[in-house]
């Protein structure tokens, strides 16, 4: 069984080098690169403050990742999740924002893509606006920005910015790897730990970002590419 600090390689054949021309790698947002844990909590709490439901939130903050509208459906019928959604979103920019931190690491990692000579990509299951409004306001130096995507809904814009791989903590952004026919880089930082991300089938499992430059160095020059 592999040790929650070990990265895995799998046997998935060549893909394009990081830092040859026109290179794009991608990553999720939230919890990996934003860690938006009391932030998300926050809003949360403000909905049930708000509606007098009870809301877990820490039953919420465990299974960050999926849509919005997954979530709420744990906590309200059906008919009041689209209201909901519509509320929560508005609450978004001035609750959670303002909340949110970078995930360890997460500087050193853009900046090691760049360092290869490659572009950086958001891709988020977060609504485009609040998407945009999180990087903007952790100052995420990215090319390129797309919300409002989950599992292999992200594919679609991977394979438009042409990315290499693809950087997230759920196995719904193994899936989106997977769908977009790039490498899946996987940081144990969210719901899922090393154990099973690995079991998911990433093709790389890290502990977190902060290993991601000693990684990518090595993928780079070739002593950690596939096949």
């Amino acid at each position: 069984m592999l040790e929650p600090d070990a990265t895995r390689i799998a046997d998935i054949g060549p893909v394009p080098a990081i830092g040859s021309p026109g290179t794009v790698v991608g990553f999720d947002l939230d919890m990996t690169l934003a860690d938006t844990r009391d932030a998300i909590g926050a809003v949360y709490e403000a909905l049930a403050a708000e509606t007098g439901v009870a809301i877990d939130v820490a039953a919420v903050v465990a299974r960050i990742g999926p849509p919005l509208e997954t979530e709420l459906a744990y906590w309200f019928p059906p008919a009041d999740v689209p209201a909901m959604a519509e509320r929560y979103r508005a609450l978004y920019a001035g609750i959670a924002v303002p909340a949110t931190v970078p995930m360890p690491g997460a500087a050193e990692a853009l900046e090691a893509v760049r360092a290869q000579g490659a572009r950086v990509v958001v891709v988020s299951g977060k609504n485009q606006a609040d998407t945009e409004r999180t990087v903007r306001f952790l100052d995420l130096p990215v090319d390129g920005v797309v919300g409002g995507l989950f599992g292999t809904e992200k594919a679609a814009a991977l394979r438009l910015h042409g990315a290499s791989a693809y950087v997230g903590d759920h196995t719904g952004d193994v899936d989106a790897a997977r769908a977009a026919g790039a490498l899946s880089v996987a940081v144990a930082t969210g719901a899922f730990d090393a154990v099973a991300l690995t079991s998911y089938g990433a093709d790389v499992v890290l502990p977190d970002l902060l290993a991601f430059p000693g990684w990518l160095g090595t993928f780079a020059t070739g002593g950690g590419r596939p096949g």
